[in-house]
């Protein structure tokens, strides 16, 4: 392959989802819908506990944040890949491509942080509730959420600096429905050794220390309910912590699928990625607020006042 400069490689090919022609519109109906309810589920959380005083807690503080990453991880890959097959052209423009990819890693990093935090504030609930209110502060509420945003923005922006300096090859065909990182790097000439020192070193570090902390939560949550076990006390244990335990395993398990269980067959890496950026955001609000009295509450609450206002 003859290598080509980033300003000379105007496109991208995604060669998208494998899907036949004639089912397109099909699933271009299948994913808008699950798209819009991704964003009104999401949006809806946001709002119920931005408007109900109940919801003014840490946990429904750090589910805010959770929303708004969902719904912006979806926005940025989710929409272009509509156009694509509504269009059935399946280019991307070099500028896109590397925006699509910053936006993709900051907000996926977000996610990641953010179940870690949730993770130590559960582990505080259940392991220190006498202490609760003093340890979980708003300060350093907000301090927590501060520290994700702006370390997920410091990682995105290493991982893009390093791949904007490497040559294209003249082959641009992306075997994904979006800019992924690791396929780019399959794309270059130059000499990726330093990307993936960097992927194994920080990226490994961004990825297994949340990991390690929503890990070690469980683990003392676990022990402190096992020294004095009870019924009552599970079934509170779990009421508690069960949509985050499930939403922590349907993040890494995809995850898992999309970056360390890869092989040759693209498809199965392509489904997992769905899974990840799709159905996963779209899961969320419904995981939330299904299990969740507050929410539950929340919700018929402003229905209700919705109702009252029309009636007038």
């Amino acid at each position: 392959m003859r290598p080509e400069n980033q300003s000379s490689m105007s496109e991208f090919l995604l060669l998208g989802l494998p899907i036949l022609p004639e089912h397109q519109g099909v699933f271009f109906a299948l994913f808008l819908g699950m798209y819009l309810t991704t964003v009104l589920g999401n949006l809806l959380i946001i709002l119920l506990i931005r408007l109900d005083p109940c919801l003014h807690m840490p946990m429904y503080f750090f589910l805010s944040h959770l929303a708004l990453t969902d719904v912006s991880i979806s926005s940025v890959i989710v929409p272009k890949m509509l156009m694509n097959m509504q269009t059935h052209h399946f280019f991307i423009s070099y500028p896109g491509c590397i925006s699509q990819l910053y936006f993709y890693i900051f907000f996926a990093c977000v996610d990641n942080l953010l179940l870690a935090v949730m993770a130590y504030d559960r582990y505080v609930a259940i392991c220190h509730p006498l202490h609760y209110t003093t340890i979980m502060r708003k300060e350093l509420c907000v301090l927590l959420v501060s520290a994700s945003w702006v370390t997920s923005c410091a990682h995105a922006l290493l991982h893009t600096v390093l791949l904007v300096r490497l040559s294209i090859c003249a082959n641009n065909v992306i075997t994904q429905f979006f800019c992924d990182l690791n396929v780019l790097l399959k794309l270059s000439c130059s000499d990726i050794s330093l990307n993936e020192l960097v992927i194994l070193t920080e990226g490994g570090l961004i990825l297994l220390l949340p990991l390690a902390i929503v890990l070690g939560s469980y683990i003392r949550i676990g022990t402190i309910i096992l020294k004095a076990p009870s019924t009552r006390r599970f079934l509170k244990a779990f009421s508690t912590c069960g949509s985050h335990l499930f939403v922590v395993s349907l993040f890494y398990g995809t995850i898992a699928g999309v970056y360390f269980l890869s092989s040759s067959w693209d498809s199965k890496d392509i489904i997992a990625s769905v899974m990840y950026t799709v159905v996963t955001p779209m899961l969320n609000p419904f995981i939330y607020s299904l299990r969740n009295r507050d929410i539950k509450q929340a919700l018929q609450c402003l229905l209700t006042g919705l109702k009252k206002f029309i009636c007038q």
